[in-house]
């Protein structure tokens, strides 16, 4: 997987990683690493052909590639995103209604992940229930302050997304993260 940060520019490309399926495929690559269609329809309960054709969709939109040198025979096609991050903001597609949806399905995403851990947090040990946090607050922020915000959270999330895992026996889960910043009124 590349490190560098993608910029969705392309309204096709939003609309590709939009999908919720495509989109729980994409994080799963992120958080496993690379994987066959197979490995992926186990994780996803999807039928195979089903996966295959959104992982094609995913690469014609250039999100995913091939990962020919991890194949064992030529029949074997493993999956790796193409860039590590994705990044798009909703004023580079003015009057787009395919990133107003894009939007939306975001900010579904995330409720729905929050709900099902509001749903599921009395099945994991305490020791979990007590470190999982929810935030927000109010700020009077110029637009430049806006984006030192956003830049510097952006730096924080990156260096544990970024770390090698050691190897000290501790266990480790995928933790969701999202943050928002939405002007409105108190």
């Amino acid at each position: 997987m590349s490190d560098e940060v993608r910029d969705i520019r392309d309204s096709k490309v939003l609309a590709a990683v939009s999908h919720p399926l495509r989109r729980r495929l994409m994080e799963l690559l992120h958080l496993d690493g690379p994987a066959t269609a197979s490995m992926l329809a186990g994780k996803t309960d999807q039928a195979v052909g089903n996966i295959s054709h959104h992982m094609k969709v995913l690469a014609a939109a250039k999100l995913v590639e091939v990962a020919p040198e991890l194949a064992r025979d030529q029949r074997e096609r493993w999956w790796k995103r193409s860039a590590k991050t994705l990044r798009w903001a909703a004023a580079d597609f003015p009057d787009d209604p395919v990133a107003e949806a894009a939007e939306v399905l975001t900010l579904d995403h995330q409720m729905a992940v929050a709900r099902e851990w509001l749903a599921t947090r009395e099945t994991y040990p305490p020791e979990w229930r007590g470190v999982a946090f929810s935030t927000d607050t109010w700020m009077r922020l110029s637009a430049a302050e806006l984006e030192e915000l956003n830049e510097r959270v952006l730096l924080l999330l990156a260096e544990f997304e970024d770390r090698t895992e050691p190897g000290d026996g501790v266990e480790r889960r995928p933790v969701f993260f999202a943050a928002r910043a939405s002007l409105g009124k108190p």
